[in-house]
């Protein structure tokens, strides 16, 4: 079953995309979209996916805390993570530090930055203290999993 965002092949059955959280079951026949192709693995044909379009570069919550699916536009310069209520995404677990990472946008470039958390923040499986993201990166946050999308 191929993702109807990013084109990613995932198992039968699957609710949700494992690279960027999409859901695999919802209609998305009314969303914006443009047209982009894929070979076919099992013949030389040509096979058509939809991809919506995002307006901004987004957070999607693959794993963790029972959210998977959420997604957060990363529309204003500064958005902070962490535990904390007033967090802009705010991920609600002890293994969360309450103010744990800063995302900030400059024209075209985000950039997170741990912001002294006590488990540390990872992308592609790295402790980072500060990484410029580049779409499909995987953030771990705790025991939450994210995807980095851009449009």
């Amino acid at each position: 079953m191929f993702c109807p965002s990013c084109g990613f092949r995932n198992s039968e059955g699957t609710d949700f995309c494992t690279r960027c959280g999409a859901s695999l079951i919802a209609d998305q026949a009314d969303a914006q979209t443009t047209m982009s192709y894929a070979a076919s693995e099992t013949s030389g044909e040509i096979k058509p996916i939809k991809r919506p379009l995002p307006e901004a570069a987004a957070l999607v919550i693959r794993r963790g805390g029972g959210r998977a699916g959420e997604t957060y536009a990363l529309s204003a310069e500064r958005t902070s993570v962490g535990r904390h209520p007033g967090s802009d995404i705010f991920l609600d677990d002890v293994t969360v530090s309450r103010n744990h990472a800063l995302i900030t946008h400059d024209e075209a470039t985000y950039v997170i930055s741990d912001a002294g958390s006590l488990n540390g923040t990872y992308v592609n499986r790295h402790r980072v203290e500060r990484h410029i993201l580049i779409d499909g990166d995987e953030l771990q946050i705790g025991k939450f999993k994210l995807t980095f999308i851009t449009p």
